[in-house]
């Protein structure tokens, strides 16, 4: 049809979330918005902190209005860049510099430039990813050519299988995608596990002669319960890239800002930020949001109000478990993680959509059986969904 097909393909048939939002909004328009249990889009659903609508307010009202709507270098204002930078340094210690830090529209657009930039399709490169695992990293790791080779998680923790995943790499592998807090379970990978996955990546690099890359994908790295540790990827392995998003941790999707950071500790860490660089600009991703660079600059110490997503997990976890249904308990993000009863997925979809709850399948996220569901809605949403829950609870014991 003198079309890209692959292209069409995913244009023709949307991510399975994105069909389930938009079906919801059909439904709501039928019966109305109160009546439709949506709990499939991560959208957060607690405001922005005071202090990002205030620096908004402020740079508009202060700052030359050319400067500030203008484009920025490539790779990112310099000041903002080195207010990042001299924030990792001071959390994580680590000495970041301005020079290895590249802004983009989001994590997805971070995401998409490091495998661009890592990833030879001619040398039949392959990218681990850890199930459960965010659907989209399939579409970002072909359209660079690369081969998604997935690794399956420990039964009931979901932490990282460390034997599986030493079995998964080969001296194709070129880099490893690492979501922690993780979409779509909820899980924060501990200590003890991001060191043996670090040890087994350092001795399959000596063993194939080559460096494999640790992507760390990072957009609920502020959304974590009761203190529980994410920990900074940089410090145990060298050879990471930190793709970072503020569309979770300030409450802002819509604007599409993040960064990437090439860990200064890395081989020929210069070269693999100018590749960086030049994988945006082949993409088109030059110049992120010129206002919102501002903005984040200015906020980075701001945080939304985690206690309002806990009060839902603990409503919806608490409630489930007590209905009979078997829980994934999140210590991180805003998503249950949910065993099918009948452990199919699609089916228990199906039945739990004919109560108007709608939830995410999860077969595509690499692990079968287990749908997602995004608490990040207000708590009055999920307290009048859990007759609904019950009601489906009851449905399976008949």
């Amino acid at each position: 049809m003198g079309l890209n097909e692959k292209m069409f393909a995913l244009g023709n048939k949307r991510s399975i979330i994105r069909e389930i939002f938009e079906y919801s909004k059909t439904r709501a328009a039928e019966i109305g918005a109160e009546n439709v249990f949506d709990f499939s889009l991560g959208n957060p659903s607690v405001p922005a902190p005071a202090e990002v609508n205030d620096t908004i307010r402020e740079l508009l009202d202060t700052q030359n209005s050319v400067l500030l709507h203008g484009y920025t270098s490539a790779q990112g204002d310099l000041g903002v860049r080195r207010a990042i930078a001299a924030r990792i340094a001071e959390r994580f210690g680590v000495d970041m510099s301005p020079n290895l830090l590249y802004m983009t529209c989001g994590a997805a657009a971070s995401l998409t430039i490091c495998l661009k930039a890592l990833i030879e399709e001619d040398k039949g490169d392959e990218c681990i990813v850890f199930a459960p695992f965010f659907t989209e990293y399939r579409v970002f790791i072909e359209n660079a050519g690369g081969k998604v080779v997935i690794s399956q998680p420990e039964a009931g923790t979901f932490q990282i299988d460390i034997a599986d995943f030493e079995n998964r790499i080969t001296e194709h592998t070129k880099a490893v995608i690492v979501n922690s807090p993780n979409n779509p379970s909820g899980v924060v990978y501990s200590r003890e596990t991001i060191e043996a996955m670090c040890r087994v990546l350092k001795e399959k690099s000596e063993e194939y002669g080559h460096v494999i890359y640790l992507i760390a994908d990072e957009p609920y790295r502020e959304l974590v319960y009761a203190g529980v540790e994410v920990p900074y990827l940089m410090n145990h392995y060298a050879n990471t890239l930190v793709c970072y998003s503020f569309s979770k941790s300030l409450s802002l999707p819509g604007e599409r800002i993040g960064y990437i950071a090439v860990c200064p500790n890395m081989e020929d860490a210069t070269t693999v930020y100018l590749a960086v660089c030049g994988a945006g600009r082949s993409l088109g991703y030059v110049c992120a949001p010129s206002l919102f660079q501002q903005v984040i600059a200015r906020c980075l110490n701001a945080k939304v109000n985690i206690e309002a997503y806990k009060k839902n997990r603990d409503l919806l976890y608490d409630n489930l478990t007590a209905y009979g249904f078997e829980c994934v308990k999140p210590d991180g993000a805003f998503y249950l993680f949910v065993k099918s009863p009948e452990g199919d997925a699609f089916r228990f979809y199906e039945k739990a959509k004919a109560h108007e709850l709608l939830v995410v399948p999860c077969d595509d996220f690499g692990v079968s059986g287990y749908v997602r569901i995004a608490y990040c809605t207000d708590y009055e949403r999920v307290k009048n969904a859990l007759p609904a829950f019950k009601a489906l609870a009851e449905e399976y014991r008949a």
